[in-house]
């Protein structure tokens, strides 16, 4: 009987769940929501992680999972007592740290290229847990989950740690960790991403001897579901905003635009993201009006407008300003025309972007996935290949548990 591999996402709503087989394809998947009064409750992830996985279960033979891996929200991170129990509730990925003097206990001592600066960093969130009292340990999201299906304690990996302060050039917890006045003894062992961490202990329906693979934050599971898995692979999503994700052979970190990477075994994963995208577009016109004017455009034509659209005053990268403005004048009477305007200037957006990477110390764009509802519409996929000079890829999937489960894929056994 032929072993799949298990994707498990801990989402911010609920848990989805995909399993797939030893060449990818997918074999089955299910969700379920987070139900009760509070989302940072370890216990209402624990019935989602049940019922999803019981889903599951009705459509394959969970016995057949001979591996599995685990991503959670990023920076999410949790307090545990002696005996692993949670105490108290999480403190999630965009809460924030209420001692205004934790950031800048941080801010004094952290290289300014670490991505744990900040109150709403996850090692400011630590700071704030480690005085519950009670708390034993301090981990991430993605720990705590893995750990309810393991025969014994699993380590954290690099993805999930980077908020929290690690270092995953040194690959080490930094000494100026502890200068914080973080209890150092209270952080996790870490492992690369992709690695085999234990075996899983027959809990939720599972068999006792599935390898336990570490994971990566939901981000980096939803680029590796694209299919993007080489270095100049890049992944635009075209959403409310326009993120851009880039894999790497070598780190690049730039704190003035937001810049860092997630290590990945041995790549790494940079991005950024623009206050440019669809929320633009919203603004201006209906879905309706977007697709009856976008059939109005011929796509390889240049509009003659020059636009640079914004929401609003303020731009986080490829341009650091936050009071930049936003350009979308003079707008021409006809509305075909004015999208066009808009789409062509989000494309140079992303061009730039991309180019930015580079400058920093990227490989160049050779392959490029899009995901999100901008994808869908085919007047700005043609555009933007025309403008960033790639075409765009059909992304193989989306859900980041799909992501996960690639990581796993290699681990089954036989």
């Amino acid at each position: 009987m032929s072993e799949l591999a298990l994707g498990i996402d801990v989402g911010t709503t609920g848990v989805r769940v995909a399993a797939l087989t030893r060449d990818g394809s997918p074999a089955g998947e299910a969700a379920a929501d987070m139900a009760g009064p509070d989302r940072r409750s370890p216990d209402v992830w624990a019935r989602a992680l049940a019922l999803a996985l019981e889903r599951l279960g009705r459509a394959i033979d969970l016995e057949r999972i001979g591996a599995v891996a685990v991503d959670g929200t990023s920076g999410t991170v949790l307090g545990l007592d002696g005996a692993g129990a949670p105490v108290g509730t999480a403190l999630m990925y965009n809460d924030a740290a209420k001692d205004p003097a934790i950031p800048d206990r941080i801010a004094r001592v952290a290289p300014a290229d670490c991505a744990a600066h900040g109150a709403s960093s996850a090692l400011a969130r630590a700071l704030e847990l480690q005085d519950r009292p009670g708390v034993r340990a301090i981990r991430h999201q993605a720990d705590w989950i893995a750990r309810l299906l393991a025969a014994a304690p699993v380590p954290s990996d690099e993805s999930n740690a980077l908020k929290t302060g690690y270092d995953p050039v040194a690959r080490t917890w930094p000494d100026w960790i502890g200068d914080t006045g973080l209890k150092t003894d209270l952080l996790p062992a870490v492992v690369p991403a992709g690695t085999v961490t234990g075996r899983t202990s027959g809990a939720y329906g599972l068999r006792k001897d599935a390898r336990l693979v570490a994971g990566v934050t939901d981000g980096c599971a939803s680029f590796l579901a694209t299919g993007a898995a080489r270095p100049g692979d890049g992944v635009t999503a075209l959403g409310t905003t326009l993120t851009l994700k880039l894999l790497s052979d070598r780190p690049v970190f730039a704190p003035a635009y937001g810049l860092y990477s997630h290590r990945i075994g041995d790549i790494w994963l940079a991005g950024g993201a623009s206050n440019s995208g669809g929320g633009v577009l919203a603004q201006a016109f209906s879905p309706d009006d977007l697709e009856r004017l976008s059939a109005r455009i011929d796509p390889s034509q240049d509009s003659g407008l020059d636009y640079y659209p914004l929401p609003r005053p303020g731009e986080r990268f490829p341009i650091n300003d936050p009071a930049l403005e936003p350009r979308m004048t003079p707008r021409p009477d006809d509305d075909a025309r004015y999208l066009h305007g808009l789409f062509e200037g989000m494309a140079r957006i992303e061009a730039l972007g991309y180019r930015r990477l580079v400058d920093l110390g990227a490989p160049p764009l050779s392959a490029l996935y899009s995901v999100g509802g901008g994808a869908a519409n085919a007047t700005w996929t043609a555009i933007r290949a025309r403008i960033v000079g790639v075409p765009s890829t059909q992304a193989e999937a989306t859900q980041a548990c799909v992501g996960v489960a690639r990581l796993a894929l290699p681990h089954l056994p036989g």
